[in-house]
């Protein structure tokens, strides 16, 4: 819960004033039922009192009747600003929440970029904010102008009818539901947690099998697959079923609560106009408060069902919201240093060297080669040039500076990394390009698909225009390889990190690729992990 409580804080913070609005409009609403009830119930029993009594005719029915139709209009009215307020301020907190969360992926270590599921993050991002959006509009604003409204009311139950009726009401109103919502949620955190956890898997399962159907096929696991996706939902339809059963449980307390409250006002009031102390439609007002005020205890029937799900995601969101940020507030001097500079730099990993330290110079125009084999550390020091990777030992110095301190514009203006993944999207050609650079215009797309040897190939089917699959679909490993460095050199980068840029390609082709990129980057300074000769330009 206080996972959950500091997340609400936060989002209350950023939206105070739009929400504050709207909690005394919830206020409002619950206010004018619980006075329009009261005062009906009063008009009733005191027009009655009157006629009886033979003092129809002088009683003044005209000021209860206005009060009535008032605070039937203004109910109506405040209910509408109320939804209009809390959902906007809601959803833009939401909105807001989720950029942010995305913002905090691109905090995290490059490896841990790399190991990512798409679907998996993006469902539970998703799902995640979701949930909080819950939060606000069915657990905090419900529960406070409910509170609220059950406490004014019982003071002024107290002045108008009897501190008896007054008593009943606030305590039945007040304690009671908490202990419900207290007791209850503790029941339904645990369904509400399974299911929630296996609807995403049920997500991110039907994503995979859409993206991958064709390999499942050709291998024979479809139906597997297919299996373990409806397995998932089954799972949280059980779940769910358990969460329904609670909710029913809770709504028939919650009713029985308020059943009794009615009652208990309704019994002391006749006690007390047995008495003499109050008149039968002061009695009457209690009784009809009662009744309006089950309204203002409903939602808890509500948040039992999803404050497990709440809470969870608040445990995972938490975290994220207190990322660093992407920007430095250092302005750092680039003009006095040119390119990149390694002294003795190595990475420990549990406590042991990865390799051996080193040190290395590459400056403008100068290409340097890191050979070796499949493990030996060639992509953790492009990772460290990049700024993405902080030494264990040693300083890398990238235009002077240290790359860790650069913002992230600052980086991408100056320097391209080109990691072993192809990153296409599902797009046109043209638009995989503009990535990079997205006013180029199409002789200088062009120009950079003929440095990478790829300019004739696309000619034949379709050219700019041709449109990609996801993930480059449409394009063998070696062409979409070809298209990411044509990408990577329209940002005409000052250093260009390259990461087995020729994989997939034999060697002739590979020496022309290599050999176009440095005559379209003359100036850049070329830092290349490769295992073969071949990503040497000629």
């Amino acid at each position: 819960m206080r996972a959950l409580l500091s997340v609400i804080i936060a989002i209350l913070r950023e939206e105070r004033g739009a929400l504050s609005r709207g909690l005394l409009l919830s206020f409002t609403v619950l206010a004018m039922g619980v006075a329009l009830l009261a005062l009906s119930g009063w008009f009733i029993m005191a027009t009655a009192a009157a006629g009886i009594a033979g003092m129809g005719i002088l009683f003044n029915v005209f000021a209860p009747s206005a009060m009535v139709r008032f605070l039937a209009l203004g109910r109506t009215a405040a209910r509408y600003g109320e939804r209009v307020l809390t959902h906007d301020a809601t959803l833009r907190a939401v909105s807001n929440l989720r950029v942010g969360l995305l913002r905090g992926l691109l905090t995290r270590p490059h490896r841990a970029l790399e190991q990512m599921r798409a679907a998996s993050e993006l469902n539970r991002i998703t799902a995640d904010t979701q949930a909080l959006d819950g939060a606000l509009l069915r657990l905090v604003l419900p529960a406070l102008a409910g509170w609220v409204t059950v406490l004014v009311s019982a003071l002024l139950l107290w002045w108008l009818v009897a501190p008896a009726v007054a008593l009943i009401l606030g305590v039945g109103y007040l304690i009671l539901p908490t202990m419900i919502f207290l007791l209850g949620q503790k029941v339904a955190r645990r369904p509400a947690r399974l299911a929630e956890a296996a609807l995403q898997v049920g997500r991110s399962r039907m994503v995979d099998l859409v993206a991958g159907r064709d390999d499942l096929f050709v291998f024979g696991q479809l139906p597997r697959a297919i299996e373990r996706t409806l397995d998932a939902f089954d799972r949280a339809a059980v779940a769910r079923k358990r969460l329904d059963k609670a909710d029913r449980v809770t709504g028939l307390v919650l009713d029985l609560v308020s059943a009794g409250v009615t009652v208990g006002c309704l019994m002391a009031g006749v006690v007390l106009v047995q008495a003499g102390a109050i008149s039968v439609a002061e009695a009457a007002i209690g009784v009809f408060a009662a009744l309006a005020l089950a309204e203002a205890v409903a939602p808890v029937r509500r948040a039992l069902t999803e404050i497990g799900r709440m809470t969870q995601a608040a445990r995972r969101i938490g975290p994220a919201l207190h990322a660093p940020s992407l920007q430095t507030a250092e302005a750092l001097d680039l003009s006095v240093g040119e390119g990149l500079k390694m002294r003795d730099v190595t990475l420990e990993v549990s406590g042991r060297p990865l390799f051996r330290p080193v040190s290395l110079t590459v400056s403008s125009g100068e290409t340097v080669v890191l050979q070796g084999a499949s493990g030996s550390g060639k992509s953790t020091l492009l990772l460290m040039a990049a700024g993405q990777l902080s030494p264990s030992q040693g300083q890398v110095l990238l235009f002077g500076a240290d790359p860790t301190r650069l913002a992230v514009k600052t980086m991408t203006e100056r320097a391209v990394l080109v990691t072993q993944r192809a990153a296409l999207i599902a797009d046109t050609v043209a638009a995989n390009l503009r990535l990079a650079a997205p006013n180029a215009s199409n002789d200088a797309l062009w120009a950079a698909l003929e440095a990478t040897c790829l300019a004739d190939t696309l000619r034949r089917r379709g050219g700019l225009d041709l449109r990609l699959g996801a993930r480059g679909a449409g394009l063998s490993g070696g062409e979409a390889r070809r298209l990411v460095l044509a990408r990577a050199i329209l940002r005409a980068p000052r250093l260009l990190l390259l990461d087995e840029p020729t994989e997939g390609l034999d060697d002739a082709m590979a020496r022309r690729v290599m050999t176009g990129l440095r005559r379209a980057c003359p100036e850049a300074a070329f830092l290349v992990a490769a295992h073969r000769d071949a990503a040497r330009p000629c």
